[in-house]
């Protein structure tokens, strides 16, 4: 019987069934979406233990997926693992170093596949670590009248305490440059 759960959404049968034949038989159940607006439909039923998304998909991009597992707290705990064949599509939207997912460029080999797994769930555990702060101080806010609004409020209290975070690591460093040019200017 399969332990884990790998939804593997991706609009090529070609590399659904790679993927299907590189990992252990019997260990993990593969599920598969061939579109981004069935793969959406099925994170949410299935409870999948890793989601393998594919960045350029029919129906609702995985652009499009991407930000409604990141709005979701429930969801962007989940390991997440882009994929694409034009790496630069996914660096227009989304800036490395990929913080919350790992990224695997099509084609590839088993090798990599393990390696961007392993890369998935060590950032999904780091992560884990992170959320109950942010999510504890953005939930107490909102009413739960509205899942999807309060999903998007903590997303935005996250992203703004991390903004909060780099705007005071940038005012230190000005500070210290500041200091460094009026002592060499004396």
């Amino acid at each position: 019987m399969a332990t884990q759960k790998i939804l593997v959404i991706d609009d090529s049968r070609v590399i659904r069934n790679m993927v299907k034949d590189m990992l252990p038989a019997g260990n993990v159940e593969v599920v598969e979406a061939k579109n981004g607006e069935e793969g959406a439909k099925l994170i949410r039923s299935v409870h999948p233990n890793l989601i393998m998304l594919d960045f350029l998909l029919p129906k609702k991009s995985g652009w499009q997926v991407y930000q409604e597992i990141q709005a979701d707290p429930r969801l962007s705990l989940i390991p997440l693992m882009l994929m694409s064949g034009r790496k630069e599509e996914v660096t227009e939207k989304i800036s490395e170093p990929f913080e919350y997912f790992s990224f695997l460029e099509k084609p590839f080999e088993k090798k990599q596949l393990v390696g961007a797994l392993k890369e998935a769930m060590q950032k999904a555990q780091v992560r884990k670590k992170q959320a109950p702060k942010v999510a504890a101080a953005a939930v107490a806010d909102v009413p739960v009248a509205d899942g999807n609004l309060a999903a998007e409020v903590q997303a935005m209290k996250q992203k703004m305490a991390q903004m909060q975070t780099e705007i005071l690591g940038l005012k230190k460093q000005l500070s210290q440059l500041v200091a460094f040019i009026k002592q060499k200017m004396r």
